[in-house]
């Protein structure tokens, strides 16, 4: 099986990439080609005894996507893509890569005539206030910012190809995925992240918003199992509506702060630091809150329980299991 992955050095994309190799087979099927593409080259990933083609590319760019599917994979995780606050600080960057590159990489499909898996990572960001308390699978998409946007209209592409069987897509509303690893990004929702990273490795974080303010979270070992577990849903399973909400944890920034407590200490808490930044604030009320992901998890997607289990799994597999004092 030959498996491409785009967006391949960012977070998600090297921790798909590093359990795939794990795995070493998708859906019953031996991985013996990985295709890894992003706009900084990709890390090889240790340990595939299969080839491993990594490259520097841009999918927005003239003939990028074409070259990209060149050797027809089977599989195609859509990772690419500009973060909510770069989308929506850059709007021409954001619509380029966010919305002209999935176009590209869709046609180039189309034109290779051929019918691969795509799975495209989308986001709740597709929904915008006023919301229900919960939010339904059948809920309309109206996006409050050009991310959100974007990500609206790469879904409706997605399905319209997949309606004509230019491919099998499924695409799937990532929460936000919390804790991320390593450095800060420009997604508006990078401080959901900050302010449990930073203070489990010592380090102040800033808080932009109110306590009060309540999401909807996954951990990255959540996405990537999200990610394995949609490349094998079959066109039956799915049916016409082949976009859909993921399932995860729904809590406010206060609960993730009494779970931080709970997990490493009011030493590590006093590591927060509020300040409020009225951009982000603008962005993030305009996020759903809470969301049923019912046909989610009738399809067999599953995620955290708690946010607490959210930080043990931070703990576990970014920091060895220790937390610092």
């Amino acid at each position: 099986m030959h498996i491409l992955v785009t967006g391949a050095a960012g977070m998600i994309g090297r921790k798909l990439a590093a359990r795939l190799v794990k795995d070493g087979q998708l859906n019953g099927q031996k991985i013996d080609r990985l295709t890894l593409i992003d706009v900084a080259a990709p890390e090889k990933p240790a340990g595939f005894s299969g080839v491993v083609e990594v490259s520097t590319s841009d999918l927005s760019s003239a003939g990028a996507a074409t070259r990209a599917i060149a050797g027809k994979p089977d599989v195609i995780f859509h990772l690419a893509g500009v973060v909510s606050g770069e989308a929506e600080t850059d709007f021409e960057k954001g619509y380029r890569v966010n919305l002209d590159g999935t176009r590209a990489l869709l046609e180039a499909i189309r034109a290779a005539d051929y019918r691969p898996k795509v799975v495209f990572t989308s986001s709740i960001a597709v929904f915008g206030a006023p919301f229900p308390q919960s939010i339904p699978d059948e809920f309309h998409l109206t996006p409050l910012t050009s991310y959100g946007t974007q990500k609206s209209i790469c879904e409706l592409l997605l399905a319209d190809y997949n309606r004509r069987s230019i491919l099998d897509g499924i695409g799937i509303r990532l929460p936000t995925i919390c804790v991320r690893p390593g450095k800060p990004n420009k997604a508006a929702s990078g401080f959901f992240s900050g302010i449990i990273r930073e203070p489990l490795a010592g380090q102040e974080a800033l808080l932009p918003v109110s306590d009060s303010v309540r999401h909807t979270h996954a951990s990255p070992r959540a996405a990537v199992g999200f990610l394995i577990h949609a490349a094998g849903l079959t066109r039956e399973q799915l049916g016409p509506r082949i976009n859909l909400a993921m399932p995860g944890v729904s809590c406010t920034v206060g609960e993730q702060i009494d779970a931080l407590r709970r997990v490493a200490g009011d030493k590590v808490v006093a590591r927060i630091r509020r300040a409020p930044d009225e951009l982000v604030q603008r962005i993030v009320s305009g996020w759903a809150e809470r969301l049923d992901a019912k046909r989610a998890r009738d399809l067999g997607f599953k995620a955290e329980a708690t946010f607490d289990d959210i930080i043990r799994a931070h703990v576990e597999d970014e920091l060895g299991g220790k937390i610092a004092n």
